[in-house]
């Protein structure tokens, strides 16, 4: 097949010479990736489903460019070995979810750990600055490249998709960015301590003691963590931390809405409802009957959220915290 006239033989040529010096920097050419058993893009299938709450066949084959034959052979030998669970949608009964199950989750961590080190490795050839200058690179390839092909459940080109039990992103540019939701990982609970004080203190003038409060809630998080009914998620943009929330176990019964944050350079993509949405369809997947949360007054666009997903006021008190005198703290709930 001819090259269209407006591409250069000395682009493709380029574009054809790094695509050969990459696939040796990442060792994609050996046939077993990681020295695992298994295959490249068997590693991409286990790590979009450990990087997403919920995925369809569909939304795979369309992120990852597989043909849906080849891809369904593939998870059909994930389920044999119990690595890949599949369950009906709670929006559309008749729509098959995927998620990666628990041994799934203990054949992939060592997978993913594996590979940051070679890339730790790679990278630590690289003084600081020139690290930096290749991390830029690689986003700038990423964003001119990247096509319009969000993950999830639904979508609308060309704006947010509503709230549904699978992550989500939205169309590239032109339009809203994608994001991806994920679980923590090491490096997130110090980015929502450092990014709740900075952005409070900007926007709303609390002090430091709002963000001691803050350090003290990951930290029990952490120490506590139950990760059969607690849960944080972390929205990533561009490869960059966007936004945070969190569900924690109160009761047997009731679980609590956490730290729900969105950068301000994230916000309008929906990404904090959808946050919200996530926090909600994770508590009735683990039984609860009732969330509540608690949050101040002069905050209106969380509010909004919250009273979006079905949530009501239930109880305000006047305080002073934080260095301010003038606040209202609230109490809302959503019964399941």
């Amino acid at each position: 097949m001819a090259a269209p006239a407006s591409v250069s033989a000395r682009s493709i040529h380029a574009v054809r010479r790094f695509n050969r010096f990459y696939t040796r920097q990442i060792g994609v050419l050996q046939e077993h990736l990681l020295r695992s058993q298994f295959s490249l893009t068997e590693v991409r299938v286990l790590y979009e489903l450990a990087h997403h709450e919920r995925l369809t066949a569909g939304a795979l084959c369309h992120e990852l460019g597989l043909d849906p034959g080849y891809l369904s052979r593939m998870l059909q030998k994930f389920q044999r070995h119990g690595w890949v669970r599949a369950l009906p949608s709670l929006a559309d009964r008749r729509r098959i979810l995927l998620a990666l199950s628990p041994s799934g989750r203990k054949v992939f961590d060592p997978l993913d750990r594996r590979s940051s080190a070679e890339v730790a490795a790679m990278l630590a050839k690289l003084s600081s600055s020139r690290q930096q200058v290749l991390v830029a690179a690689m986003r700038k390839i990423e964003g001119i490249l990247r096509p319009p092909a969000p993950l999830g459940e639904k979508h609308s080109p060309g704006r947010p998709a509503g709230p549904s039990p699978g992550p989500r992103g939205e169309a590239a540019q032109p339009g809203p960015v994608p994001y991806i939701l994920r679980r923590h990982r090491p490096g997130d609970m110090g980015w929502v301590v450092q990014r709740h004080g900075e952005i409070y203190a900007r926007e709303y003038h609390y002090d430091e003691r709002f963000e001691a409060l803050v350090a003290e809630i990951v930290a029990a998080f952490i120490r506590h963590f139950d990760p059969r009914r607690e849960r944080c998620w972390i929205a990533e943009r561009n490869g960059e931390r966007a936004g945070s929330i969190f569900l924690v176990k109160k009761t047997k019964t009731v679980a609590k809405l956490r730290l729900l944050l969105v950068e301000p350079s994230a916000r309008g993509l929906g990404i904090g409802s959808r946050l919200v949405s996530q926090c909600v369809s994770f508590a009735r997947e683990c039984g609860y009957r009732r969330v509540v949360l608690w949050t101040q007054s002069e905050l209106p666009a969380a509010r909004h959220l919250y009273q979006q997903a079905g949530f009501r006021r239930a109880r305000q008190k006047p305080h002073r915290s934080w260095g301010r005198k003038d606040l209202v703290a609230e109490t809302w709930e959503l019964k399941l």
